[in-house]
């Protein structure tokens, strides 16, 4: 039996994994609160819904990729949510970077109506998506990953099965931590590489020779070469700061668990207040 897909976030990461199954050929059926990217894959193939219980109702395997756990709850749990619509035996893959708990919680809801819950988070960023480079961190049932498995590999490079559920999240949390550090040194090294009036371009050549500056962080490095003008200016100022509240909240989590596991992270505590420096956000209560 083909498998029917569904999604519902389509925004910067979740866009192009929904386009990959629509390219791929799977019946896809779509929710996003904005219209706009529901129209533009809809012309190319896609179904439109009009709630998470339609997309529920239309698919065997669904995606979420929405910004922060209570955001995927709403999706999951509400009225018209996934879970009202959803019959048994259906696929729910969280994509979002979320508490291992909260995937737990929702599996609990899940489960007692015969739906299986999924904590398949993903890394690479939106660039990577969609060139079908995706690494999935996937929590949950050996099983229900086999069957899953057809859809996450339009967009993957590689599929990992962390463990037990909530293992995806808490793997995807490691990353993040590791990412956003890295991100912070990649940022004080190019200011100082400004600062002392190293030609354009050198520090990068440098740092990707050795393989110490990675192809993400130099995408993230651009950003900072973005004109002063355009840069402050707030189309660009709303951007960074929907990437900064998701990368604080990223860390806020990583601390957490963190800190029920017992574990010091100093560095990740500091970088955690630097978000809007590395982002370039104009707010000074966080500098």
């Amino acid at each position: 039996m083909t498998l029917r897909a569904g999604f519902i976030g389509l925004g910067n990461q979740g866009k192009p994994l929904a386009a990959n199954l629509v390219t791929a050929g799977f019946e896809t059926t779509l929710y996003d609160i904005v219209d706009a990217p529901v129209r533009e894959l809809a012309a190319r193939g896609a179904k439109a819904a009009s709630s998470p219980r339609e997309v529920g109702a239309a698919s065997d395997v669904i995606g979420i990729c929405v910004p922060e756990d209570d955001h995927v709850r709403a999706v999951m749990l509400g009225d018209d949510g996934v879970l009202a619509g959803a019959p048994s035996g259906t696929i729910v893959a969280i994509h979002s970077s979320i508490l291992p708990e909260t995937a737990i919680a929702l599996a609990g809801e899940a489960t007692s109506r015969g739906i299986s819950v999924l904590d398949a988070c993903v890394t690479g960023g939106a660039a990577r998506a969609q060139q079908q480079q995706m690494t999935y961190l996937v929590g949950g049932d050996a099983a229900t990953l086999a069957k899953a498995q057809p859809i996450f590999e339009t967009s993957a490079v590689k599929i990992i099965h962390a463990g037990p559920l909530g293992c995806g999240a808490k793997l995807k949390l490691c990353i993040n931590l590791l990412t956003y550090i890295q991100w912070a040194a990649a940022y004080e090294s190019y200011q100082l590489s400004k600062a002392v009036g190293l030609p354009d371009g050198v520090f990068e050549e440098a740092g990707a020779s050795n393989g110490q500056i990675t192809p993400l962080m130099q995408t993230y490095l651009g950003t900072h070469k973005i004109p002063e003008d355009a840069r402050h200016s707030e189309p660009v100022q709303e951007l960074m700061r929907g990437h900064m509240n998701i990368a604080e909240k990223d860390l806020a989590w990583a601390l957490q668990l963190a800190r029920k596991a017992g574990v010091s992270l100093p560095v990740g505590g500091l970088v955690s207040q630097l978000m809007a420096r590395l982002y370039g956000v104009d707010d000074d209560g966080r500098r």
